[in-house]
């Protein structure tokens, strides 16, 4: 929704400028990343700057290292926030992916991007074009999230934040 990309984006340009804020988590709630855009927001007016994609590339131009807990589904949108993310750590029983093109729509937040420059061509269009949900293990061996954990994601994130 709108309100939810004005505080994420409220939120990085706040943590940005504090310079006690050393890292960024961003995870969801109730065991949920992110299920991604609202399709019901596609007809409604838009704020002038309300897309997806300018605020993925603040995540992805953050000089503090940006880290997301993915718990339950990111998909969509909730991906491509994820790979704006310079680090993804993925619960086991969490799944990814880019279902849009199932409802005749591609993934316009940069994700045709991004997603094949971290995990390769051939895989990212497989995931673009089936709009199939692959599993945290599935994820890893490609490469899409750096570690799977399977206790809580945010405490496992900010553990690799205070690392890198």
């Amino acid at each position: 929704s709108l309100t939810v990309l004005q505080e994420l984006e409220d939120g990085l340009k706040r943590a940005d400028a504090d310079p006690s804020v050393k890292a960024i988590i961003i995870c969801g709630e109730n065991g949920k990343f992110s299920a991604g855009a609202d399709i019901q927001g596609f007809n409604s007016p838009k704020r002038k700057d309300g897309a997806l994609g300018p605020i993925v590339s603040l995540i992805e131009s953050s000089e503090k290292p940006v880290v997301a807990a993915i718990e339950g589904i990111a998909l969509g949108g909730g991906l491509e926030v994820a790979l704006g993310c310079h680090y993804r750590i993925a619960h086991v029983k969490a799944r990814m992916g880019l279902p849009e093109v199932t409802i005749g729509l591609l993934p316009g937040a940069e994700g045709t991007q991004r997603l094949p420059r971290l995990i390769g061509v051939p895989a990212a269009l497989d995931i673009i074009t089936t709009g199939r949900h692959i599993p945290a293990t599935e994820a890893l061996k490609l490469g899409l999230v750096d570690e799977v954990v399977e206790q809580n994601t945010a405490e496992a994130a900010i553990r690799l934040a205070n690392k890198v």
